[in-house]
């Protein structure tokens, strides 16, 4: 399983999330059964609302789900359409969103829980 997981900095698994998905400076690729990483950087994190293009950064990464503490409806959709699941998060940092998924604590992003707009969260 390979998850990806929104970020302000790359430092690792002490790395802080960031509170939108398609804003995020780097998106970490996480194995979760290999327990290894890698940061992508978020080339398109300046873009209007609603123009968000995250496949174009991360389409070839082969990512199976996303963890983020908030994304919008069309991110939602474009994520769907492509079969990969987006679940939203409370903690900090990537240490914490790990336990989080591992223990099964993530609520998922639907339809009617995506955000409306910048702030929502």
């Amino acid at each position: 399983m390979r998850v990806c997981i929104p970020t302000i900095t790359n430092d690792g698994i002490d790395a802080e999330l960031s509170g939108h998905f398609g804003s995020a400076p780097y998106f970490m690729i996480f194995d979760v059964e290999a327990g290894t990483f890698e940061f992508v950087s978020n080339t398109n994190m300046h873009h209007s609302h609603g123009m968000c293009q995250p496949l174009s950064v991360i389409g070839d990464k082969q990512i199976d789900a996303i963890v983020c503490q908030g994304m919008g409806m069309g991110a939602f959709q474009k994520l769907k359409n492509s079969g990969i699941k987006a679940y939203r998060a409370s903690a900090k940092t990537v240490e914490q969103l790990i336990k989080d998924y591992k223990g099964k604590l993530l609520e998922e992003i639907t339809a009617e829980n995506a955000c409306a707009g910048h702030g929502c969260h």
